[in-house]
């Protein structure tokens, strides 16, 4: 029986490989909902595709264009049903056409959809990884208590989660969390001031979007990835080890108390991780060639540089207290990263933002849902008043 499939995010880098993935297999994916923010040109080819039940986009307005292009198509894709906003996600999450839900929305607009995905019964295959940094105790305690598996999207936790399998996690004594280093790897701190959003959007090895890139340059992606690891896979983060290896062969690395060490290697490529996430336990055939290691000759590998980077410093603490911190980490990045993008900010300065945001809350660790999203919305101003 074929797996059917919403992808919430889908003209995104990873819903588009999700959707080359789907493409591969349609034997084995249904693509029965697509959705997506303001991308309603590249939504309506998708439509046209994949023929879902349903689309979703951000507001009225880009529903009443997407509207419009598909009129001007074949006619058995004018009865899809095209819904909008926050409640138009939660139903493309939890539609009744659907058996997974891939999450690759952008930032926290992705923890509502999860939270329907988890309540209507849909595993989730994760490449939203701000839904477990603002909400990760919440999230996870609501999909074990509905019996709902989240397999993870981003590379690195799905290397973790595949060299995992087959141990049980009592014997799990160190994550090894691998990080390209971005594109300042070797750049010194004193000209951090002059870098341009076009220069940090240049990223040596991953093609991904905007702002995923510029967390990579900050290495906040990693910090990011920091509090989904210890979320995910229930570790202290003193368990989480991050190491710089900028060929981004070794996606991640398992330590185990015998002194083991299990790796998870490949080209990057995020069809791989995606397509393991939705078909897991099977492996597809993706077509996909195996690194060159003769050519490669050395992998690097090497300490991130936190005096430059202090990304990884505001995760660490941001566990370490919990409650309402990472949310608010999470939502000063965003703002910062989108200001540095718009240049009114400088490099620097995103760290700045997100350091002054965090010093500044009055944490809350009796955790729900409102104190959560009350954290994002006081960051996000906090945040606009230091730009």
């Amino acid at each position: 029986m074929k797996k059917r499939v919403a992808v919430l995010g889908s003209t995104g880098s990873i819903g588009r490989s999700a959707l080359d993935v789907a493409a591969m297999h349609p034997d084995l994916f249904d693509v029965t909902v697509l959705a997506c923010a303001n991308n309603v040109v590249r939504l309506a080819h998708q439509i046209q595709t994949f023929k879902p039940e349903m689309a979703v986009v951000l507001t009225e307005e880009r529903a009443d264009e997407l509207k419009s292009i598909l009129d001007g198509m074949q006619e058995d894709i004018r009865q899809v049903d095209i819904v909008w906003g926050e409640d138009g996600y939660a139903m493309a999450a939890s539609h009744e056409m659907a058996d997974a839900v891939l999450l690759a929305m952008v930032g926290a607009a992705g923890l509502m959809p999860a939270l329907a995905a988890i309540e209507a019964g849909k595993h989730i295959a994760l490449a939203n990884k701000e839904t477990l940094v603002m909400a990760g105790e919440i999230v996870m305690a609501r999909a074990a208590a509905k019996g709902i598996t989240i397999y993870p999207v981003d590379s690195e936790h799905s290397a973790i989660f595949q060299c995992l399998e087959g141990n049980a996690s009592k014997y799990l004594k160190k994550i090894f969390l691998t990080a390209s280093g971005g594109p300042f790897r070797n750049t010194p701190l004193e000209k951090f001031k002059s870098i341009r959003p076009e220069d940090a959007l240049n990223h040596p090895t991953w093609d991904m979007g905007s702002k995923i890139t510029i967390d990579s340059a900050t290495l906040m992606n990693k910090a990011l990835e920091v509090v989904e690891a210890v979320h995910l896979f229930n570790t202290p983060e003193d368990k989480v080890d991050v190491i710089v290896h900028p060929q981004s062969i070794v996606h991640s690395m398992v330590g185990f108390k015998d002194g083991s060490i299990i790796a998870q290697m490949g080209l990057p490529d995020m069809r791989a991780a995606i397509s393991y996430a939705l078909a897991w336990p099977e492996r597809l055939e993706l077509e996909l060639e195996f690194p060159d290691f003769a050519s490669i000759g050395n992998l690097l590998f090497e300490a991130p540089d936190t005096s430059r980077f202090p990304s990884l410093e505001f995760a660490r603490e941001a566990c370490r207290q919990g409650g309402t911190l990472p949310a608010v980490m999470n939502a000063s990045n965003e703002i910062a990263v989108q200001a540095f993008l718009d240049n009114k900010i400088s490099f620097p300065e995103i760290f700045d933002i997100i350091e002054k945001s965090m010093a500044d809350h009055r944490n809350k660790t009796d955790l729900d849902i409102k104190s959560v999203l009350d954290a994002d919305k006081w960051a996000r101003e906090k945040s606009f008043s230091l730009i």
